[in-house]
């Protein structure tokens, strides 16, 4: 396990998109914009199942992350792990109370309508932080 530098830790306050790289069937990569944050030792990602890094994720574990500054686009944080555990009990409220207030300012209404979330836990295996 790898661990983020305390001074990188404001990247999850902060409104920064993260890129999330993760692995087609045939082994290509497909990056996806995310929105996430971090339980001090989990890096996590909310998304509905059945998406395509859903399915990558649940299929292949291994995934990189690349979060930007958005005060300064020099300054980022890549990491690469694997997803350890995947969650949908509480995914709803964490992407609803956590997630959509920080990125979009209100409450969010994820999950309505059948939708089922998920809630991934990346574990850092490799950390590089720059700027």
């Amino acid at each position: 396990m790898a661990s983020i530098p305390p001074e990188f830790l404001d990247l999850f306050d902060k409104k920064a998109f993260a890129h999330l790289a993760t692995l087609m069937p045939d082994g290509t990569p497909q990056v996806t914009p995310v929105w996430v944050d971090f339980d001090g030792t989990h890096i996590l990602v909310n998304t509905a199942k059945g998406r395509v890094k859903d399915r990558n994720m649940q299929a292949r574990p291994h995934v990189a992350v690349e979060i930007i500054d958005p005060d300064n686009p020099y300054r980022y944080l890549a990491v690469r792990g694997r997803v350890v555990a995947m969650e949908e009990d509480g995914a709803a409220e964490h992407i609803n109370r956590v997630l959509s207030p920080k990125y979009t300012g209100r409450i969010g209404d994820f999950g309505r309508g059948g939708e089922v979330r998920r809630l991934y836990r990346i574990l850092p295996e490799h950390v590089d932080a720059h700027g």
